[in-house]
């Protein structure tokens, strides 16, 4: 089957790189687009999208803004850049949904009237990182897929964090649902390494570790990083994290939340997470020998799947990610690239990413479409 059409441009002016990307994108059926934008873009995504759509002809479309967005074999940060990707789908194969904000109630009906009893594959999601319920609205939404499974991202910008589900919205979860037909594999590359054994709660406060394994939690996070670092904390952050096992997991999957507070006098240390009595926990570093190398397990992991090239794909990667970790040179897509071919690929730096039914952290997420 044919690639997806796709085009991506940055220029000293978002009407420049957009007449550039149309341009680029030329003649073809298509009915279904992505759309991504640089923050600076963002106050223009309207009149963005209204110009894709009268050049396109394209009505549906989904994306959403990001500090960073990204093609293939390249990032954009910090100036005007679009990048786009025209799919060429059946029309009963996928639906676009509103924003939901509190509930799933505007979903519900809108599959029912779509596939009736039956229930869509897989879903790629928007979300904005500032409403309370995004987590909530991820896990109910991913149990109405027959896989169990959403893929996605937060928008990410300096204000207002804009997504697209055929129209221009904030404030919720949006996004397009795909049935069975539509050909996709996805996999997460999480970035990290742990460096120390599973560790169980023994007692916490909401987010503060009090003891692991029976011993002040203090005690036991010195011991996991090593004497160097143990001598100076001041230089574990951005560089040691906890993970949370994923439980069931047939993969060793964890989440990854960060260090963000500790108590010197009481032992205690405060992870970005809510954490209970009996759950197991690890430390875990992130540098970017060791991103690099799970990159490429993930990817190699990937292409096994495939039998071709994709017709394209989308990619979101966490904001830690990218030139804060793999250098200032578009290394993270190159890598994409380099190991899995020229293909067409869009997508953004988020404010979390999401994968199944979770909010993740420092991870990369690709999906392929075959």
């Amino acid at each position: 089957m044919a690639p997806f059409r796709y085009a991506h441009a940055a220029a000293d002016d978002w009407r420049d790189a957009l007449s550039s990307v149309i341009d680029r994108l030329g003649l073809g059926h298509g009915t279904l687009g992505f759309v991504y934008v640089t923050d600076v873009v963002n106050p223009h995504l309207d009149d963005v999208l209204d110009s894709l759509r009268e050049a396109t002809g394209i009505e549906h479309w989904v994306g959403a803004v990001g500090i960073g967005i990204c093609a293939t074999g390249v990032e954009y940060y910090e100036r005007p850049a679009v990048a786009v990707m025209l799919a060429d789908l059946p029309d009963h194969a996928f639906r676009v949904f509103p924003t939901m904000i509190k509930d799933l109630d505007g979903f519900d009906q809108a599959q029912r009237d779509w596939l009736g009893s039956a229930q869509p594959y897989l879903g790629l999601v928007h979300a904005d990182p500032v409403n309370p319920l995004t987590e909530s609205l991820v896990k109910q939404l991913a149990a109405r897929t027959s896989t169990g499974f959403l893929v996605g991202g937060l928008a990410s910008a300096d204000d207002n964090a804009r997504v697209v589900a055929d129209g221009v919205t904030e404030g919720g979860i949006a996004g397009v649902m795909f049935t069975e037909s539509v050909g996709v594999q996805t996999s997460l590359s999480q970035g990290c390494s742990p460096i120390g054994p599973h560790r169980s709660i023994t007692e916490s406060r909401r987010n503060v570790l009090v003891s692991l394994d029976g011993r002040p939690a203090l005690d036991v996070f010195k011991e996991d990083i090593g004497e160097v670092l143990a001598r100076d904390l001041s230089r574990v952050g951005g560089y040691i994290f906890a993970g949370l096992p994923i439980v069931g997991s047939d993969t060793g999957d964890y989440l990854v939340r960060n260090l963000i507070g500790v108590d010197m006098d009481q032992k205690l240390l405060a992870i970005g997470d809510l954490v209970e009595q009996g759950q197991e926990l690890m430390f875990c570093r992130r540098d970017a020998n060791t991103a690099r190398e799970d990159m490429s397990r993930m990817l190699a992991h990937l292409k096994a799947r495939l039998t071709g090239p994709p017709r394209g794909g989308v990619y979101v990667s966490c904001l830690g990610r990218g030139i804060h970790l793999f250098g200032d040179d578009s290394e993270e897509l190159k890598q994409i690239r380099d190991e899995l071919g020229d293909f067409p690929l869009v997508g953004f730096y988020a404010n979390g990413e999401i994968s199944q039914d979770r909010l993740y952290g420092y991870t990369g997420i690709l999906t392929l479409f075959t």
